[in-house]
């Protein structure tokens, strides 16, 4: 494609792309970028609204552009929202917020961090509230991008946003050193004063202007331009007239703009339709309050066209739009401010991109010494308080791995990880180990992980290689990571410590459930389409790419061409086909990392901070589909959630608690039990009465990574006898393996291993603990250094390349390839023997794991096993705890099944967590579990506690009812907690419900007049009952509707739950929880029945050929029945008066 040529220089220094102007812009910043080089421009300004969220993309691609040859200077900017005092705009704020009706409806409109910009709102009139004008800023250097990162971030603090974030004049003065401000477009400064005077006249817009002139050149001198814009709104070129008369009466430059929000002259529609997918659900913003049509036939119909113009195409759009709507310019004043764009990108903007050193907290090295001399002293002292120092092994591995860390200049990073573990040790448990950092001695001796890797044979080549070139990513697991994070901004603040943003994009099939709405497509034809089509192109896909095995995700343009259901759909309604091409991976929302923070110095001056939910967060982001934030310097630190652990922590409190005779047990007390009972290099990894008792019986409940039917299946087969056992199941259960049939083969190699034969003794040595397979990615690099030669850095080089998601670098795979070779030959192997040995790297690459990962993540598996063999009812209690909702009825069962009976809530007996009765076999269920119970009143029940009698809960003096009042005694009752004050002056728990709850007496007499008021209430159906406990305490009561007896005569008649359904017997049963009637296309009558069985599974079944005045399905009633099933509907049946039958 030849690249345009322009007559006319031109800058576009007002642009917006998707990154950071969200449901207003289209495109990512390369994008336009591409487009403007291809369209003649030789620079191009992103100014997005409040924020620089694409500044990585920009940078990243300048680079690239670079790299291509191609001569084009990235401008970096912000249209910023302006107010000229905060001051007296936070009194408006405040005074409004005072008045808590008025109060309640601010906090309501509130927004933060993807800021929705509506145009309309802009271009008028604004209360005070709500007022904010554009204001492009660019900077000119480094200097003026650490001030504008400051002047953003500011803009976010509190006491500065209210839906927009917002700078003012004092700002702009503390920070307008290299930067070149511009009065933007019809909601820019200009654009306020004439909305906010235009109809007292034309000098009051005037003298407006000036005032606002003034100020700015006061703070800006000749920095300060006033910008006019073309397109055929009316508005615009009045505008465009007081402009012109100002700048020329104060000596003002001016320039044109574009303004563009799409990277092309084609994407207007796309545009137009993704600002509608931004107010679905929302009510129409302003911009689309007169428009009658769901979309303009003709960008002519809009009044502009925002693309990045070059020169000839902007004076164009002047003469074509000053022309229609009747005004006249000085063609002479118009082309200067033209190419005077030209003149501010090349003699007053420098040439630079940011500045991306790696930026880390000093406060990690102590005063005196340098980070590599810190980080030697504290790996030293760690190897010494283990007992390793005067182990050669282990110091000779120290000094080289702190070699390879100072040679790549690591040394603070893993200070920094060092204060963040040695918080977390003074606040709560900690993982012992994830990923590849497992396989650091320096991590181990600085207590960032807990596994030995001299002891489990981890490699620190894995994690960490001489000849790499990135950064470190050491995954963190503890209990409670948003404490965590909360505790360290708390202590070193929110400049130092901030979490990293997720930028959330349309995906393929919501977006096509949005455009099929707002073009009217029925929403079955759109269902039937996104529910089958991935399933359909995912095959083929794999097929296309040679991937035989494991988990692939089709890109968007490969499930359009690969589902046939798709392509018919997208046929039939071409528009949906156009539109998803021009916006599927556009930005829908921004949200926050699982875990992930930056950490370092003065941050809001380093990067242009954001505001989300309340959090200041970064306004780049590190994940797999995007890595921003390390090449602008910034180091990803992974503080994530692992579940397992806080049940770790509650089992311990009980055990401290019933074996230990300490009632409230303190977090000191409870990691000082892990560390002399649990801690890796503690607990016996090889005590066989764990191993026998659980992994072999097959006795599970809440054991990490064995949770699943399947993985509790494959590992009774194993019958593990160690932690590398355990690790070779967890790396084996993926579907890759899985689906290569390496399962079955390492059981029969495991049972067998007398029939193993190896190449040679190195390769028994590597391959004898995962019986002659290359379990572990590690395998593959030690075989290579031990029979071919290679480094070991080298081996893991290859390990990578091997991969999918490696390099794919076909020489440098070619080089190690001929090096192996060569090595395996020098040491006596057969070139034949060799070859073979590396086409089985390369199978087995595919499906190999990382052994410093499954080592760490096993010894957490060994840690639940040990704690429910030796301590099975504390376990259980905890395991019950911190079981979420969806999974409790789940997991209650599986206690029952370990012989546990369940006591229902009781207020004088349940507390706040799962406790364990004096008989030691039943569990009580907490009043936390009740839904509607809050905290307020649960200390009001157990501070007060025992009640002896309904009076004695509804009139003590001390109790505070405020808290404890009528929606928590309401809640209580009917979760059935205040059953045993149910007494015999009561016709039943309704009658009781009634007289103490519903008309909430003030006094006895009035409860005396209540009780006999509602006698004749009787008791609550059982239909309430399951209705109540179901909906309050969120688990459903499986024993009132189906009978212990009933689910072992039909287990005895080979008739499965619905969630065992076997497709061959087809027969099963379930209890019906809610019935949703539907039409087919065709006005046909169907149901949907969501089910329930006893396992918690939920389900749905299609009834089709329904008959709504002769069928009748029974709510919470045992149904058997006979089913189909297939992967697109799912369970079905037809004529349901024959195929359910009711049991009992």
């Amino acid at each position: 494609m030849n690249r345009k040529d322009s007559n006319i220089k031109f800058v576009g220094l007002h642009a917006h792309s998707v990154a950071g102007s969200i449901f207003d812009a289209i495109g990512f910043p390369q994008d336009h970028m591409d487009f403007a080089y291809q369209n003649g421009s030789d620079a191009l300004a992103l100014t997005d609204h409040g924020n620089m969220n694409g500044l990585a993309y920009q940078v990243l691609h300048a680079k690239k552009m670079q790299a291509e040859g191609k001569e084009f200077k990235p401008i970096f900017g912000c249209e910023a929202y302006f107010t000229p005092s905060i001051a007296e705009w936070r009194e408006a704020y405040d005074q409004a917020m005072a008045d808590k009706k008025r109060a309640k409806s601010i906090k309501k409109d509130a927004q933060s961090g993807a800021t929705v910009e509506d145009e309309g709102n802009s271009k008028k009139t604004q209360d005070i509230l709500r007022r904010r004008r554009h204001l492009v800023l660019l900077v000119q250097n480094q200097t003026g991008l650490n001030n504008l990162f400051k002047l953003i971030s500011e803009s976010y603090q509190p006491e500065n946003f209210y839906r927009y974030p917002r700078i003012d004049y004092a700002l702009l003065k503390k920070y307008n050193e290299g930067i070149i401000a511009a009065s933007a477009c019809l909601g820019g400064v200009y654009a306020g004063n004439y909305w906010e005077n235009r109809d007292d006249g034309e000098e009051a817009v005037l003298g407006a202007m000036r005032e606002t002139t003034e100020n700015m050149l006061d703070i800006f001198g000749d920095r300060w331009y006033a910008e006019i814009q073309w397109n055929n709104i009316k508005e615009q070129h009045e505008l465009n007239q007081y402009v012109i008369q100002t700048a020329q009466e104060k000596g003002v430059e001016l320039i044109t703009t574009a303004d563009s929000h799409y990277p092309g002259p084609d994407a207007w529609k796309d545009r137009e339709l993704y600002k509608r997918l931004g107010w679905l659900g929302k009510g129409k913003p302003k911009w689309a309050e007169d428009s009658d049509s769901f979309l303009p036939d003709d960008v002519t119909e809009i009044g502009y066209e925002l693309y990045p113009k070059n020169g000839d195409q902007i004076w164009e759009s002047y003469k074509e739009y000053s022309e229609s709507t009747g005004f006249e310019y000085d063609d002479n004043v118009v082309l200067k401010s033209i190419e005077e764009t030209h003149r501010i990108a090349h003699e007053r903007i420098e040439s630079f991109l940011p500045d991306n050193t790696v930026r880390l907290p000093e406060f990690v090295v102590p005063a005196g010494y340098t980070a590599t001399q810190a980080l030697v002293n504290f790996s030293l002292e760690g190897l010494k308080d283990q007992g390793f120092h005067e182990d050669k092994e282990y110091t000779d591995r120290l000094k080289r791995e702190l070699n390879v860390i100072d040679d790549r200049g690591f040394s603070k990073y893993f200070l920094t990880m060092k204060a963040i573990v040695d918080v977390t040790n003074d606040m709560m448990l900690a993982g012992p180990g994830r990923g590849s950092a497992a396989g650091s001695l320096v991590a181990y001796a600085l207590g960032i992980t807990q596994i030995d890797p001299i002891k489990h044979g981890l490699l620190f080549s894995r994690f960490l290689r001489s000849d790499a070139t990135d950064y470190p990513d050491i995954d963190y697991d503890v209990s409670y990571p948003m404490l965590l994070k909360e505790k360290l901004v708390d202590m070193w603040g929110a400049n130092m410590v901030a979490p990293i943003s997720n930028w959330n994009t349309l995906q393929l099939k919501s977006l096509i459930k949005d455009i099929s709405k707002l073009y009217d497509i029925p929403f079955t034809d759109v269902n039937t389409v996104t529910s089958i089509m991935i399933r359909e192109a995912t095959p083929e896909a794999k097929r296309k790419h040679g991937i035989k095995a494991g988990v692939y995700v089709p890109t968007w343009e490969e499930v359009i061409e690969f589902s046939p259901t798709l392509r018919a759909f997208l046929d039939k309604n071409p528009a949906v086909k156009t539109h998803v091409e021009g916006l599927v991976g556009q930005v829908r929302s921004c949200s926050r990392h699982a875990g992930g923070v930056v950490i370092a110095e003065n941050l809001d001056e380093n990067m242009p901070l954001i505001n989300s939910g309340g959090v200041r967060q970064t306004p780049w982001s590190e994940g797999q589909n995007v890595r921003h934030l390390e090449p602008m310097g910034f180091i990803k630190f992974d503080l994530l959630g692992l579940a397992t652990l806080k049940m770790m922590e509650v089992c311990i409190q009980h055990i401290l608690r019933r074996h230990h005779n300490i009632e409230e047990p303190t977090y000191n007390q409870v990691k000082d039990y892990y560390d002399r009972n649990l801690h890796p290099d503690v607990i016996d990894l090889n005590d066989q009465n764990v191993y026998e008792n659980i992994f072999h019986a097959g006795r599970w409940a809440g054991v990490f990574q064995f949770t699943e039917t399947g993985a509790q299946g494959f590992c009774t087969r194993v019958k593990p006898r160690n932690i590398i056992d355990v690790s070779a199941i967890t790396s084996i259960f993926r579907p890759g393996p899985l689906s290569a049939g390496v399962d079955a083969d390492y059981v029969e190699a495991k049972n067998h291993p007398h029939r193993i034969s190896y190449l040679s003794d190195e390769a028994r040595d590597i391959t004898e603990e995962t019986f002659g397979f290359l379990i572990f990615q590690e395998q593959i690099a030690l075989l290579a250094h031990r029979l071919g030669g290679l480094t070991l850095d080298e081996g893991n080089m290859l390990r990578k390349v091997l991969t999918k998601k490696g390099t794919g670098k076909g020489s440098v795979k070619g080089k190690l390839h001929d090096k192996f070779i060569t090595g395996c030959v020098d040491k006596s192997i057969d070139r034949d023997e060799a070859q073979a040995l590396w086409d089985k790297f390369e199978y087995f690459s595919g499906y190999g794991f990382n052994k410093s990962h499954a080592v760490s993540y096993s010894v957490i598996s060994y840690q639940c096993a040990w704690l429910l063999n030796y301590y099975e009812a504390e376990w259980m209690a905890a395991f019950l705890d911190k079981e979420p909702e969806t999974r409790k009825e789940k997991a209650i069962n599986i206690a029952k099944s370990f012989g546990y009976s369940i006591a229902p809530v009781d207020l004088n007996k349940s507390g706040r967590v799962w406790e364990i009765a004096p008989d030691n076999t039943t569990l009580i269920q907490p009043l936390t579990s009740i839904k509607g119970f809050g905290d307020s009143a649960l200390e009001q029940i157990i501070d007060h506690r025992p009640f002896n009698d309904i009076e004695d809960l509804l009139f003590r003096e001390e109790i505070t009812y405020s808290k404890l009042n009528k929606k928590a005694l309401d809640a209580l009752c009917r979760a059935g907690a205040m059953d045993n004050l149910v007494d015999e002056r009561f016709a039943g728990r309704k009658h009781f419900w009634s007289a103490a709850v519903v008309d909430r007496p003030k006094n006895k007499k009035k409860f005396i007049e209540n009780i006999e008021a509602y006698e004749k209430e009787g008791d609550f159906t059982e239909e309430e009952v399951i209705h109540f406990k179901s909906e309050l305490t969120g688990v459903f009561p499986m024993n009132l509707v189906i009978s212990a007896d009933t689910i072992n005569r039909l287990r005895e008649k080979y008739i499965p739950p619905i969630s065992e359904f076997d497709t061959d017997l087809c027969v099963c049963w379930f209890i019906p929880r809610k019935i949703v009637p539907k039409k087919t296309k065709n006005g046909k009558n169907y149901w949907i029945v969501e089910v329930i069985d006893s396992n918690n599974e939920t389900e749905k079944i299609r009834c089709w050929g329904v008959r709504p005045e002769k069928d009748k399905i029974f709510i919470n009633r045992p149904y058997m029945a006979k089913l189909k099933y297939d992967e697109q509907w799912g369970f079905s049946t037809y004529a349901i008066g024959k195929s359910f039958k009711l049991l009992g």
